[in-house]
């Protein structure tokens, strides 16, 4: 007797189902089964995979969902008594069923969604045919009914549904986990298919493949449900009974139901749905002009020509003459039409034209497409391929069986922009986002598993640490995690678990740039889901190209929107300039890229990439290209020999001066994917598309293709019909030993050599960064500055940063500031950078424009008063003035932020008061005509303010940092240069930029490298640990950035009256770098920052200070017997400050308090040791007069 299992839940049962895709067919095959179904909950993520699969395993596929039945309407999201969603499975019969079910699976998250994706009846009645309908678990309709004890519902619904499907269309499905309630529904089952006839089908419901996987499975439902195993088994998975039962175990388990097994082969049998993987659907575009799609695009091609040859942006050369480009013309313009994407090039055109009517900045191409001289004539690209020697054939050739693709850059935010005018021209059913899957990867899963288990971070920490970030569990036990791992039987368990689930799908999200257009609504070719309310394909960017959709990379580039800020601030004063005209061979812009001058500058920040440029030395564009391509994985490895060569070019030799033409430009190295597609054509006479494969092979390193391109590179080939496909490079001259040295040189380098056409396009971009901040830099760094605003630590980096160019950052000012960072010119005349209002908390970008509109309307604000009386016309609201005066930017105006503090809610209630007086309709002319300015409080606009001492510097800096995330008027490390100055301390920036998700590790720091830095510590969290001890959770701050400190008990304990906010120390600990997250520094040594440089160059183990060379100086000299100390009140922030001071300058002066509230003395129970460092301390937190040695 056959059995086929129909329910099953693979690893795309998102944290639910346990069984991996590629197992699947496999377990199916061992049990002699020639089929298997998958039915993942709600949606279709694996089909396509799971299809291969079987495929390859020789077992037939049947492609299924279990979906989520509303039990009324699905546009229905209101709880009710009833249950939200019943489970019911559906199996695709044919094309027709794929496509009904594609389609109800869209609109269950289209329009169904809530808690889950949902369908109803309504879809079911008008989307049955080609579907076979399984009644579903104990979650199904029909068994939550018989559980309930009304059979009719059950039996009503199940009458419904076989109609609907048609007979032998609808199943009762069977199964029996040993779970409470089962056994009872399939007796119910039973009768009801003796009373209807309606057949029986039998199923397990599968979510892992052996038995002994169970456990897994619930670690895998206990971090979906972020609870504990120790919780006990997850609801529902009560028994082990969810496995691949083998054949005969289903056929023991229901014996008395021998139809229900032979049904489930019936049903596969019936189940014959196929994947077409050679047919494309792409777009349509009709030009308005009514010409052929291949005809337009030559005139625009040919217009493009023209218009550039004018503008002087294509110049003739002996090299490049006239001719070659017209050839280059025709001949792309042939492959093009001939492979049929001429409508593709043309949406391309069309969207990036409409973004550049839109002012969207655009960049200037990305990826092998800027190889194409057509989309540069089009205005797709900027780059002139034909001057940069640059590949059509690596974007497009006729051999090519993978889809093209440009990737197109656009204003990070403003991208949506673009995607909105392709949703509006095309329909918005039309076009998409497509998914993307993260993964459990070894340290993800590491520390998810270690949560489920309940073991401590600790714990879990120490082995998720031991992880390198690109290994994977396999590979990190032959390191420290083995040894971990056979010594610890909780590692063991920790790691065998999370290897049993490492590269499972975690959760869906969007793909951060590729967008899907469609000439048919996409739930026509691909089920779509929802992630972040935007519509995306259920498959992957890759699955989606298999099935012939076409993918679109819209790009969002941070650099983009600094270069047009940039460009917009210097139009302000110089209307004529275009960032598009500038020279191209500017000196000062090389001199400062060859000077490693590069901080803020695209692509070339880096640390190691500075040093790659103060070596090389660019001296043009070309140049630029080099290092971009060279600065990556891999590449970097051949950055040694191509430095040697470059400064060195009589020591290079070249096999022939084929090869010479070929690598002379970049020194004898293989850096460009097209310098190996070049080799292979040139020296062996392959053809365009063969050796785009052999570079494909040899990047992937596919040893069976390389094996048979390395013969035939060498020896030549033939056909079957004796035809010559490729001479071989001996043919071509070259000795056998030559070429094989050839082939293995080039494959060595083409593991990792860079697409040229993408590393040009950025070279552009990394030029115009470049020439902006040599020529314009305090417009280039307002907008630097301005990108990366909400990110404080990179805020405080540039701003340091222009700081060293002599360009002064300034705090906000209501007159001056704008919304984002700006050039102002200042009284000398010289240019500087105003912070942007918009950086202001609690002040709201609303509230800021009516600021500006009035101040443009209505001329500068000359008074608090004046600020006052015109804003509240507005919506005015006492915290936004509030934090208006803290942040300094109503400093300008005249009066003291104390007194401001002091009468600023008085001033805003008379100025209220009075616009709701002039507003209310119970005034009559008479009324108005005598109300007086004084009976406000206001006379002439002007108040009478109280004579208040102004803020502290110090204070002063706090608000700044409270209201404006950062400091303007000094530093509280300001009082501390002698010691920073003297010290050997690494920046915070520095480290942080080191673990930057932008580019590289820069190389300058390294997870666990140990570190002494120091600053201010703003803020601190104590919490116990499992031993009860005290460790702490810190923010140190510098003038770069700020970094958490983690203080575990031994170093707090003897340490905590430094770990205290305000408090300025230096700490040496080792830097913890995860994954996504911002480095930390473990902490072994912290101590107040005047005291390390005074003892000794080396931070020594925790202790109590003592100065022996300064007690013997002050031995000599009369010390003060006693410091009297006056304070305001006996507690709080200042008085916590000043015993932190006390214990750590321990000595034998007596302290005395004298409480300024009580007017009474205090005698402190420790005495102290008088320094001059802890006196002026001391002295900046109470007032010089309340400091008295006797």
């Amino acid at each position: 007797m056959a059995f086929v299992h129909l329910h099953l839940h693979s690893e795309y049962s998102l944290l639910d189902g346990a069984c991996r895709i590629t197992d699947i067919p496999k377990a199916a095959a061992a049990n002699g089964q020639n089929a298997v179904a998958i039915t993942d909950h709600g949606a279709m993520y694996g089909v396509v995979d799971f299809y291969n699969a079987c495929k390859k395993e020789g077992v037939k596929p049947i492609i299924g969902c279990e979906v989520y039945v509303a039990p009324a309407s699905r546009f229905d999201k209101t709880k009710s008594d009833d249950y939200t969603r019943y489970h019911l499975v559906l199996l695709c019969k044919n094309q027709t069923g794929y496509k009904n079910l594609i389609y109800m699976v869209s609109k269950s998250f289209t329009e169904g969604f809530y808690m889950k994706p949902r369908i109803d009846m309504e879809l079911l009645r008008s989307h049955s045919e080609g579907l076979v309908c399984l009644s579903a678990c104990l979650a199904g309709y029909i068994p939550q009914m018989i559980l309930a004890g009304d059979f009719e519902k059950a039996r009503d619904y199940a009458v419904e549904m076989d109609s609907l499907f048609g007979r032998g269309n609808f199943y009762l499905e069977m199964q029996d986990h040993g779970l409470r309630g089962q056994k009872e529904v399939i007796d119910a089952l039973s009768a009801l298919h003796e009373e209807t006839g309606i057949p029986l089908v039998a199923t397990n419901d599968v979510h892992y493949i052996k038995r002994s996987d169970s456990d897994t499975q619930a670690v895998l439902m206990c971090i979906q449900t972020n609870s504990k195993i120790s919780d006990g088994r997850p609801f529902g998975f009560e028994t082990d009974e969810f496995y691949f039962k083998s054949s005969s175990e289903m056929e023991l388990l229901f014996s008395k139901y021998p139809d229900a097994i032979e049904n489930t082969q019936k049903i596969a049998d019936m189940c014959n749905f196929d994947f077409e993987f050679d047919k494309l659907y792409l777009p349509r575009f009709t030009p308005e002009t009514g010409e052929a799609p291949e005809e337009y695009l030559k005139r625009l091609s040919y217009e493009g020509f023209e218009r550039k040859i004018g503008s002087g942006e294509i110049s003739f050369s002996e090299k490049h003459p006239e001719s070659e480009y017209k050839e280059r013309i025709e001949y792309e313009l042939s492959v093009i039409s001939k492979m049929g994407y001429a409508e593709y090039y043309l949406i391309v055109n069309d969207f990036v034209n409409a973004a550049k009517r839109m002012r969207v900045p655009t960049g200037p191409g990305r990826g092998s497409g800027a190889g194409s001289l057509v989309a540069y004539l089009c205005g797709i690209t900027e780059v002139d391929s034909i001057k940069y020697d640059l590949m059509f054939e690596r974007f497009l050739n006729p051999e090519r069986v993978s889809m093209p693709d440009f990737d197109t850059d656009f204003c990070a935010n403003r991208r949506s922009e673009v995607i909105d005018y392709v949703s509006q021209k095309y329909g918005k059913d039309h076009v998409c986002g497509i998914a993307t899957f993260g993964t459990l990867s070894a340290r993800a899963v590491i520390r998810d598993v270690g949560r489920a288990l309940g073991m401590s971070y600790a714990d879990v920490d120490a082995v998720a640490k031991a992880i390198s970030y690109d290994q994977t569990l396999e590979e990190a036990l032959k390191g420290r995690v083995g040894k971990m791992y056979e010594q610890n039987a909780d590692v063991k368990k920790l790691v065998d678990i999370s290897m049993s689930l490492e590269g499972m799908p975690r959760h869906v999200s969007s793909h951060a740039a590729g967008i899907v257009i469609t000439d048919k609504p996409v739930y026509e070719y691909v089920p779509v889901s929802v992630s972040n309310e935007m519509i995306i394909t259920e498959f992957t960017m890759d699955t989606v190209a298999k099935l012939g959709l076409l993918k679109f990379d819209f790009l969002g580039l941070r650099y983009l929107t600094i270069i047009s800020d940039t460009e917009k601030q210097i139009k302000e004063k110089n209307a004529d300039f275009s960032i598009e005209n500038i020279p191209l061979d500017d000196k000062k812009s090389y001199d400062i890229i060859s000077q490693g001058k590069t901080e803020g500058l695209f692509q070339l920040e880096s640390t190691g990439m500075k040093k790659l440029l103060t070596e090389m030395k660019p001296q043009n564009i070309e140049d630029i290209v080099i290092a971009i391509a060279l600065y990556r994985p891999g590449p970097m490895d051949s950055i040694p020999l191509f430095l040697k060569n470059r400064q060195n070019p009589e020591t290079v030799t070249y096999k022939n001066d084929v090869l010479k033409n070929i690598l002379s430009s970049t020194s004898g190295c293989i850096i460009y994917q097209e310098q190996v597609m070049s080799i292979c054509r040139e020296l062996a006479g392959f053809s365009f598309g063969r050796a785009d494969i052999v570079r494909r092979a040899m990047s992937k390193k596919k040893s069976g293709e390389m094996e048979k391109e390395h013969d035939a590179f060498i020896f030549g080939e033939k056909d079957e019909n004796g035809n010559e496909t490729c001479s071989g490079a001996i043919a071509r001259g070259l000795s056998k030993e030559d070429a094989e040295e050839i082939f293995e040189t080039m494959a060595a380098f083409a593991k990792y050599a860079f697409n040229k056409s993408h590393a040009t396009a950025y070279a552009y971009i990394s030029y115009r960064t470049a020439y902006l901040k040599v020529h314009y830099p305090c417009e280039y760094f307002s907008a630097l500055i301005s990108s990366v605003s909400e990110n404080l630590s990179k805020s405080a980096e540039y701003i340091e940063e222009a700081k060293k160019m002599n360009i002064k950052v300034m705090g906000p000012d209501i007159n001056e500031s704008r919304k984002t960072y700006h050039v102002v010119e200042t009284k000398d005349k010289s240019k500087a950078i105003r912070f942007g209002l918009l950086g202001i908390k609690n002040v709201g970008d609303a509230f800021l424009s009516q600021i500006i509109s009035e101040r443009n309307e209505n001329g500068e604000f000359k008074t608090f008063i004046d600020f006052i009386k015109r804003m509240s016309a507005y919506d005015i609201n006492k915290r936004q003035i509030e934090a208006l005066i803290g942040s300094g930017a109503l400093d300008s105006l005249g009066t003291k932020r104390s007194v401001l503090y002091s009468e600023y809610e008085k001033i805003i209630d008379l100025y209220l008061k009075r616009a709701h007086s002039m507003n209310s309709n119970q005034l009559d002319l008479f009324t108005i005509g005598n109300i007086s300015q004084t009976d406000f409080g206001v006379e002439n606009d002007k108040y009478d303010y109280p004579d208040i001492p102004e803020f502290s510097a110090k204070e002063k800096l706090r608000q700044e940092k409270e209201y404006n995330g950062m400091y303007f008027s000094g530093h509280p490390l300001d009082d501390y240069k002698e010691y920073t100055e003297k010290g050997n301390f690494s920046s915070i920036g520095d480290i942080l930029s080191s673990f930057s998700e932008e580019g590289i590790d820069t190389g300058s720091f390294s997870d666990k490298q140990k570190v002494d830095i120091c600053g201010i510590i703003t803020s601190k969290t104590v919490k116990p640990t499992k031993n009860s001890d005290s460790m702490a959770f810190a923010v140190l701050e510098d003038r770069t950035g700020e970094i958490e400190l983690v203080i575990f008990p031994k170093v707090y304990s003897s340490n905590a009256h430094l770990v205290m906010k305000d408090t300025p120390v230096c700490v040496r600990g080792t830097i913890s770098a995860e994954e996504g997250k911002a480095p930390k520094i473990l902490v072994f040594e912290i101590k107040f920052i005047t005291d390390i440089l005074n003892s000794s160059a080396e931070i020594t183990p925790a202790e109590k200070p003592k100065y022996t060379n300064q007690n013997e100086q002050q031995a000599t000299t009369k010390r003060p017997e006693t410091i009297y100390l006056k304070i305001n009140e006996m507690s709080g922030e200042t008085f916590d400050k000043i015993i932190n001071i006390i214990s750590i300058f321990e000595g034998t002066t007596k302290v005395i308090f004298y409480d300024a509230t009580r007017k009474k003395y205090e005698k402190y129970s420790r005495a102290v040791d008088i320094r001059p460092n802890m006196l002026a301390y001391l002295k900046e937190l109470l007032g010089d007069d309340c400091v008295v040695l006797k």
